[in-house]
């Protein structure tokens, strides 16, 4: 068995001190409600699921998590023979992490599309992750634990593998990715948000899919929406204002 170093103890917990590092700068903006999807209220009184039950649920899927990334830190490092954060020519680095970036959402597209699809898979595997119906930051991770090691964390590996990424890369790689899906989460649309003049897959595209009429669309996670697209599975939605303040995302009339 391969001793762990420092640089593997980082691809390990990074991605989950960012996770609740991320996650609680949102819960700061808790008072702009002008900028909320749904009122404090409703993430009291819509969602199936305490926050206690939450912060458990996540706290034990991110321990799985830290295991199986052991487990790939073993098997990379009994091949290499070294595991340390060395990174190869920039361009190497980002076309690594682009080929990442699709090979992840490719993964995660098809493997929630049949949950969704699959009515025992839903019912009793992927439905925990829709107990969240007024979705909010730290409940980015809320998912059964089989479906937290089927549609992420070995959708984050099967990345890795692919990509070739090198420690280094995949640690910036996958606190990126974390950081992504706690912001389609958090509920909140900010519009100094980078992440929603980037990518169309955005807070309000992800809140589509956790509305009860959406639940058939929208499927594409963290990073692109092609898939959806292509699939005939895109909802296109429109962001507007409430009456009593704040805001919500509608899907599109056809």
């Amino acid at each position: 068995m391969k001793m762990i170093g420092s640089d593997e103890l980082v691809v390990m917990f990074a991605p989950i001190a960012a996770y609740w590092m991320y996650s609680g700068i949102y819960e700061w903006f808790g008072c702009m409600d002008k900028y909320r999807l749904h009122s404090q209220k409703e993430e009291d009184t819509k969602n199936l699921v305490t926050k206690r039950d939450v912060i458990i649920g996540v706290l034990f899927q991110q321990a799985i998590q830290a295991s199986l990334t052991f487990l790939v830190i073993q098997i990379n490092g009994n091949s290499n023979h070294t595991y340390k954060i060395l990174e190869p020519a920039f361009l190497i680095c980002s076309t690594r992490f682009l080929v990442a970036m699709f090979v992840f959402d490719t993964r995660k597209y098809f493997v929630h599309r049949s949950m969704h699809s699959n009515h025992y898979l839903y019912r009793h595997v992927h439905s925990w992750h829709h107990r969240v119906v007024a979705p909010y930051a730290f409940a980015a991770q809320y998912n059964h634990p089989i479906d937290g090691i089927v549609t992420e964390t070995l959708s984050g590996a099967v990345a890795f593998f692919i990509s070739g990424m090198s420690p280094g890369t995949s640690v910036i790689f996958f606190v990126f990715a974390t950081i992504k899906g706690i912001d389609d989460h958090c509920g909140f649309m900010l519009p100094w948000n980078p992440f929603h003049v980037i990518f169309d897959n955005n807070t309000a595209y992800h809140d589509i899919h956790h509305q009860v009429k959406g639940h058939k669309y929208n499927f594409s996670q963290p990073f692109f929406v092609h898939w959806d697209k292509l699939l005939g599975t895109y909802a296109p939605f429109t962001v507007e204002k409430r009456d009593d303040g704040g805001l919500q995302a509608r899907i599109e009339k056809k």
